[in-house]
């Protein structure tokens, strides 16, 4: 997440989130809220609130970098407030959260915090340590705009530290760049704007605040606004335009006022009352000053309260209350001296000695004029040196002193003056007031050296001249600057004007778009139903949740084609009790819609005769045709108690729903017919197979029992034989024994064939139970392969073909055998049809195993000729076969998946080449519980 971002991005959040509901707002919320929080900040609060409370439905691995940014967010509402030590604590709270899910980004913009923080509470060692981590943190995360601006930063405050070398280190640093991001520019321009201060440019330190207004307000620093709004009314201030002056202040107090920031409304305070201290308006002056110190209050220890007391300060010599003023300038040194800087140091000093003076204490005046004056020289401080040597001028002056031991001019006041003077000359492009020469001039004529005070006097005219020429100079800069102001503001408001045009046009192409894709996403919602309730369940919510609804109905074409029926309906969420629409009926809207075949709108339908499809409690009503090419199957309705309810957008949604709804329903139509179909030929399939069984069945009985009907036969003849001799001449030993012999050896006969017809019989009936009940049981795989083998050998025997097994005893499964043996059957009677076509002697061979996962793993094998590679992608395909009106119905292995993967709970693979085909079905032991099987209970 960016530390700043721009009014666009803000846009398209705001855009964005009225569409979102529960836990898919986060992604919106949270930076919508983070890039408000000077914007807006009551509202970035009441976000985060939302937000926060949104969080538990997250992943908890998901939750700390959301939780982190709201923390922090929470931290700079505090530190706008002026609440420092409840900042510095969620800062650094959010801080560890960042660190501690390596978000280095996150780190970055906590320590950027933490720098502000310190700065308002004075601790600038804190706050330059602050920067540096800021900017360190910011280079591990990759984001080397956010390392930037914490350098400009840094670079801004090293200039009020020593200018020269601040400009050493940085001046280079930022080379301009047309493309440079308008985040860091706002604060490369206030780092510029703050060195041209320091060098008395004000001119070019006025535009490089311009510059830093403009990009803090188009980043949503709104406190970085006020602050250079108050830098450029102070540059004007400079230039001698006092009124431009106030403009800039007055804007500056106009952002901060309502936004309740203590630290941003004082600056604004103190800035304007020092310019109308300078116009003259000393009451006026004095009321704001009094107002900022205190809001200034909790930043005691801040540079701003510092300025504070210096502008009281001299407000007070204005005003002459010279007690005031030395309270003001003693709590400068103070806090001069706890924030260790050397220019309030000398500031506070002069002030003091001034306000001395005309106290009667000249002799500590005296004492702190010189301290000033040497603090001035250590730092190189030019500018205050000489206000310190007039201070001691005017001291010497008011009061009868003794002169310094190296004076050498008439008196001491002419002393300080001159060295003033020359202190002066050092700097250059320095003008030397004319004010400084009428005091020189003063002093001269006191001392009776009228000649010098006449050559002083025209020096001070002279000073006056160049004085004047500069104002004029500076006055046409401000004018410039000025015609600047006024042109940026033309441009901004044609900007804006241009961007408030183009974000209704990007609303409104960006509405339209989402509404599109939504509808393209419920649409895929409604087409993936193949069952009408369901449609009718999704239809209906979404008509609800798009448009005004208080009543929705479908009717679709009776049988008869010509009558119109209730399909669904629904009206203040309750159903509608079903009615039929005749062909006759004038009144009926839906049969209007249906033979016109497109939409009809009511606005009112009060003002219509009551109809059947019409709601008694809507006042407007939309009808459209469900029509899909030239097949009208019916009629769609959505109606609402308000009047008018229904324009272009409404029509829109609501057309591209009926659209969806008929192909949905014509949809559902054919998938109904497809598994009627299905059924009535997989039924089919069944039966012939129970029959071809049965014709197995008969042909391996024929055998056994032949042979018995003969033997029987035979023994009948011999028994008739017996009797005969027995009857007649007599029966012989011999013949005798021989019967018996013969008696039990077809006994033996007729018993072992019987015995076969009966296990076959016994086979015959499990297989054919299983096939026709679907009934579930515990089996053994072995018994259960061959009893299928069994019904089956007949047709493998006489196609010259065999089979073979390897499947071992002892494996037992709770599943369904009949479903089982149906799938075997359809391996073997695709492989006979399929496999073996225009040859003799196949082998198919059907394998078992178990595995330790609880499985079996069942592999039918032949070496047939295999299945074409382009076949085999399609062969559990419904109604795919090779072999169509020459015995292949297309579901034999259709059936065969659906049952492994459905009722047996298993897997079906299919592996082929030219040297045959390998099936592998893997099940487990234990088949699943069908669906309509109710599971256990849970208490």
């Amino acid at each position: 997440m960016d530390l700043f971002a721009g009014d666009d991005a803000i846009a398209q959040w705001e855009l964005a989130l009225p569409g979102l509901s529960g836990v898919a707002r986060l992604p919106v919320l949270v930076p919508l809220a983070w890039h408000l929080r000077q914007r807006d900040t009551g509202r970035a609060d009441a976000l985060a609130d939302e937000a926060q409370a949104l969080l538990p439905a997250l992943p908890a691995a998901m939750r700390g970098a959301p939780a982190a940014r709201l923390q922090l967010l929470r931290a700079e509402v505090r530190w706008l407030m002026g609440e420092l030590d409840r900042a510095q604590s969620l800062a650094d709270a959010a801080r560890d959260a960042f660190g501690a899910i390596g978000d280095m980004a996150g780190c970055a913009d906590a320590h950027w915090l933490c720098a502000w923080i310190a700065v308002d509470r004075g601790d600038h060692a804190c706050r330059d340590r602050e920067l540096e981590r800021c900017a360190a943190a910011a280079h591990g995360a990759g984001s080397t705009e956010r390392a930037a601006i914490a350098e400009a930063a840094s670079a801004r405050w090293a200039v009020l530290r020593d200018l020269e070398t601040a400009r050493e280190r940085w001046g280079e640093h930022f080379a301009p760049d047309p493309a440079r991001p308008v985040a860091l520019d706002c604060w490369i321009h206030d780092f510029l704007g703050m060195a041209a201060s320091q060098s008395s440019d004000f001119g070019a330190a006025a535009r490089h605040y311009l510059r830093t207004y403009e990009a803090a307000l188009a980043t949503g620093q709104v406190r970085t606004a006020i602050i250079a709004a108050t830098n450029i009314g102070e540059k004007f201030s400079n230039l001698n335009d006092h009124h431009a002056a106030l403009e800039w202040m007055q804007r500056a107090l106009d952002m901060a006022r309502p936004k309740g920031w203590p630290r941003s409304t004082a600056a604004a305070l103190l800035h304007t009352g020092d310019t109308l201290r300078r116009l003259g308006r000393v009451d006026a002056a004095g009321e704001l000053l009094r107002e900022a110190l205190d809001l200034l209050q909790p930043y005691a220890n801040s540079r701003l309260y510092a300025i504070a007391l210096q502008y009281t300060g001299d407000l007070c010599l204005a005003q002459r209350d010279y007690q005031g003023a030395l309270a003001a300038f003693e709590q400068l040194s103070l806090r001069a001296d706890a924030l260790d800087q050397a220019d309030f140091r000398m500031v506070a000093r002069r002030g003091c000695a001034h306000a001395l003076c005309f106290l009667d204490r000249p002799a500590d005046a005296l004492v702190l004029a010189q301290e000033a004056i040497g603090l001035a020289a250590g730092h190189h401080n030019v500018y205050n040196q000489v206000a310190g040597l007039r201070v001691l001028a005017l001291i010497h002056g008011t009061h009868a002193l003794p002169g310094p031991a190296d004076m050498r001019e008439a008196s001491p006041a002419l002393h300080y003056l001159r060295q003033a003077l020359q202190v002066a000359a050092t700097i250059e492009g320095y003008i030397v007031p004319g004010d400084l020469y009428d005091a020189l001039a003063e002093q001269y004529a006191r001392v009776g050296d009228y000649c010098e005070a006449y050559m002083t006097a025209r020096a001070a005219s002279a000073a006056r001249e160049k004085t004047h020429s500069q104002d004029a100079t500076r006055r046409a800069i401000a004018m410039q600057l000025h015609r600047q102001t006024e042109k940026a503001r033309a441009e901004e408001r044609h900007h804006r004007a241009l961007a408030v045009s183009e974000a209704e046009r990007a609303e409104l192409q960006q509405q339209t778009s989402a509404i599109l894709q939504r509808l393209s996403a419920i649409g895929q919602e409604i087409t993936m139903h193949l069952e009408a309730e369901a449609i009718y369940e999704v239809l209906d919510r979404y008509v609800h949740a798009l448009l005004p609804a208080y009543a929705f109905a479908i009717v679709l074409r009776a049988p008869d084609g010509a009558s119109l029926a209730l399909a669904f309906g629904s009206e203040a969420g309750a159903p509608l009790a079903p009615f039929t629409i005749a062909p006759d009926d004038g009144t009926a809207w839906s049969l209007r819609c249906v033979r016109e075949r497109h939409e009809i709108a009511v606005d009112d339908l009060a003002r219509h005769a009551p109809a059947v499809d019409g709601c008694a409690h809507c006042a407007s009503a939309l009808f459209a045709p469900l029509l899909l090419g030239e097949r009208m199957l019916g009629a769609m309705t959505v109606q609402a108690r308000q009047r008018a309810a229904y324009g272009e957008r409404e029509r829109l949604i609501f057309r591209t729903l009926c659209a969806y709804g008929a192909i949905a329903l014509d949809n559902a139509q054919a998938y109904r017919q497809l598994q009627e179909a299905q059924s009535q030929l997989a039924a089919q399939e069944k039966l012939a197979a129970l029959g071809a069984l049965m014709a197995g069945v008969a042909h391996e009985l024929n055998t056994p029992i032949g042979n018995s009907l003969l033997i029987a036969s035979t023994l009948e003849q011999k028994t008739q034989d017996l009797d005969n001799a027995l009857n007649g001449p007599g029966l012989r030993r011999s013949e005798l024994a021989a019967y018996i012999d013969d008696a039990r050896k077809a006994t033996e006969l007729v018993m072992r064939g019987l015995h076969s017809a009966a296990d076959l019989v016994a086979s015959f009936k499990q297989v054919a139970v299983d096939r026709t009940t679907e009934q579930r049981r515990r089996f053994q795989l072995h018994q259960v392969t061959h009893e299928i083998a069994a019904t089956m050998m007949n047709r493998i025997r006489s196609s010259n073909h065999r089979i073979g097994f390897e499947v071992p005893e002892g494996i037992e499964l709770d599943s369904y055998p009949g479903p089982f043996g149906q799938v075997i059957t359809n391996f073997i009677n695709n492989a006979l049809l399929h496999a073996f076509d225009g040859r003799a002697g196949g082998t198919m061979r059907l394998t078992a195993s178990t595995g330790a996962d609880g499985k079996v793993t069942v592999v039918f094998e032949d070496d047939g000729g295999g299945i074409a590679p382009e076949h085999l992608s399609r062969i559990f395909d419904p109604f795919f076969t090779t072999k169509l009106g020459r015995g292949g119905s297309g579901l034999g292995l259709s059936i065969s998946y659906n049952i492994v993967t459905g009722l047996l709970g298993g897997q079906i693979s299919v592996a082929s080449s030219s040297a045959g085909t390998a099936f592998t079905v893997e099940l487990p032991l234990v088949a699943p519980a069908p669906a309509s099987e109710p599971g256990p209970a849970a208490y």
